[in-house]
């Protein structure tokens, strides 16, 4: 397991920390790894409700997207080189 140590942490940050891990009956360190682990979850769910929101967008633009034609890059359209290749 791996040990994290935190270098020049506020006197009151610290006071808070200590209250709170009283209030919840757990040590610092157990109140430290509680609130990582809540904020770490948070940020995943945040990151996930926001790809959540750009779905509709991104559907939108898709669907605002022009359909590519093959001829207009000088290409064969396939539906004729299959059609062509059926006619053998």
């Amino acid at each position: 397991m791996a040990t994290l140590y935190v270098r020049n942490l506020p006197d009151d940050l610290y006071a808070k920390l200590q209250e709170l891990a009283v209030s919840q009956h757990r040590s610092i360190n157990a109140q430290v790894i509680t609130l990582l682990e809540q904020a770490l979850t948070n940020e995943a769910q945040q990151t996930e409700e926001q790809r959540r929101q750009n779905v509709p967008k991104l559907l939108e633009e898709m669907g605002d997207r022009r359909r590519l034609n093959p001829a207009d890059f000088g290409l064969l359209d396939s539906t004729e080189l299959i059609r062509e290749d059926r006619d053998r």
